[in-house]
């Protein structure tokens, strides 16, 4: 039996990237997974799919308090369960702060932290009810250490491991564990456009060196949603290859 067979994973900012590739990592287990995401998710959905796993694709703007909550409903109507909740949607405007447009905090904001709680809440309900349940929140490794011009990330990112571990002393008694993720550098379409010079540069601050993958994160998440982490909450699990120790 797959490790995650029978239950459903939501994985918010799920179209592509990171979020993509934690949905093929629970679809590969077995889950139901929901790509949940303002932007088109049909292109992962239809390769889970194609691939013999289970997913499907659910606009969700957690920016909007009230349709995230009734996006959140609609799912867990329509499969009667919620197990695994991934909160990933995120994004970068990355200036110096004294060059940061107010309107570019708030945003940074807004996305990485406001919206995980406005995804969270009614998720939370859900699995207290139940009895159980997994919340994976993705961090960052600037959260932990901070990064020039990227004031408004880091807060947020920082922000979120402070809700981390709120939310698990919070739902530890009802069975449901909540842990976060801190990657750091990993290969993206942005670290694809380094020179060779950054890409040099880059390896000599980890202790790995090379980038991290995006599979790298996915099978850390996966472990922390899974059987082998059910005594594990509240702890941030650092991705970075060692830049961060």
């Amino acid at each position: 039996m797959k490790e995650f067979e029978g239950q459903v994973a939501v994985v918010t900012g799920g179209a592509r990237g990171i979020g993509a590739e934690i949905a093929r990592r629970f679809a590969g287990g077995g889950a139901k997974v929901v790509c949940a995401d303002v932007l088109d998710t049909t292109e992962i959905v239809d390769e889970i799919n194609e691939s013999g796993g289970t997913a499907e694709g659910r606009e969700l703007d957690v920016t909007d308090f009230v349709a995230a909550a009734e996006s959140i409903a609609a799912i867990h109507v329509a499969h009667g369960r919620i197990d695994i909740l991934v909160n990933n949607a995120g994004i970068t405007r990355d200036q110096l702060l004294v060059r940061m447009k107010p309107e570019d905090w708030d945003l940074v904001l807004g996305i990485n932290l406001d919206g995980v709680f406005k995804v969270t809440q009614p998720v939370a309900k859900l699995m207290m009810r139940a009895r159980g349940g997994r919340i994976v929140n993705v961090a960052s490794v600037v959260g932990l250490m901070g990064n020039a011009g990227q004031a408004n990330y880091a807060a947020s990112k920082a922000g979120l491991i402070g809700f981390t571990k709120s939310l698990a002393r919070e739902l530890g008694p009802r069975n449901v564990t909540v842990n976060a993720v801190a990657p750091g550098y990993i290969q993206t379409p942005m670290t694809d456009k380094l020179t060779d010079d950054q890409r040099e540069a880059l390896m000599k601050t980890v202790a790995i060196p090379r980038l991290g993958t995006p599979t790298d994160v996915a099978d850390a998440v996966a472990f922390l949603a899974g059987p082998g982490a059910s005594y594990i909450t509240g702890v941030v699990l650092n991705i970075s290859g060692g830049l961060y120790i």
